[in-house]
């Protein structure tokens, strides 16, 4: 037996379903630590707290996840939901950042 991992359509039992899973879940968890790191550098160059939140750019963002999961087929209501609790912690997580400076 192979630790290759499967493509969601080829998986035939549970454990490569969940081997996928997790691998997904890995690479996600990179990704997002990028995206964190982009939130301290968007600390470190604002000149003030109160530019932390930007609503219009909270909402392109969100717009281009959804753009992004129409092309995709999958559910834009479910990405929107996510890209808003999404940006919401980066925001939190910007203004600490911007605090401990």
């Amino acid at each position: 037996m192979t630790n290759a991992i499967l493509p969601g359509p080829a998986c035939t039992n549970m454990a490569e379903v969940r081997a996928g899973v997790d691998h997904v879940d890995r690479a996600l968890i990179a990704l997002l630590a990028q995206r964190f790191a982009y939130m301290d550098a968007a600390a470190r160059i604002k000149p003030e707290r109160g530019a932390v939140r930007d609503e219009g750019r909270k909402a392109q963002v969100i717009a281009n996840a959804c753009a992004e999961a129409r092309a995709a087929g999958i559910p834009e209501s479910v990405i929107a939901d996510l890209w808003e609790r999404l940006v919401e912690a980066s925001i939190a997580y910007e203004l600490v950042a911007f605090d401990r400076r």
